[in-house]
């Protein structure tokens, strides 16, 4: 379930997209493009259903706090291998 709106505020245009995430709708609005959102969105629904999945006693709310140290610990991956890369660009 998506519903996308544009508006311009302020002279600057705003998305209001409302998503779907594990069971709830969140209405989100922002400077991102609609299908980045929708994206996202789904990026986390479906790493909320394969923890819950897996640990069916989970509240949603204890899903969510998983998920969210799951995708924590990748930026951290992430941002440690760009420095390492910058490091070794730095270094030639």
């Amino acid at each position: 379930m998506c519903d996308i709106s544009v508006y311009l505020v302020a002279d600057k245009m705003e998305n209001k997209v409302t998503v779907e995430i594990f069971g709830e709708k969140y209405a989100l609005k922002g400077d991102l493009k609609a299908e980045k959102v929708l994206k996202l969105a789904a990026i986390v629904d479906k790493k909320m259903r394969t923890v819950a999945k897996g640990n069916s006693n989970l509240s949603p709310v204890k899903v969510a706090v998983l998920v969210a140290l799951n995708i924590a610990d990748e930026y951290a991956k992430l941002e440690a291998d760009y420095n390492e890369l910058l490091e070794l660009l730095e270094n030639e």
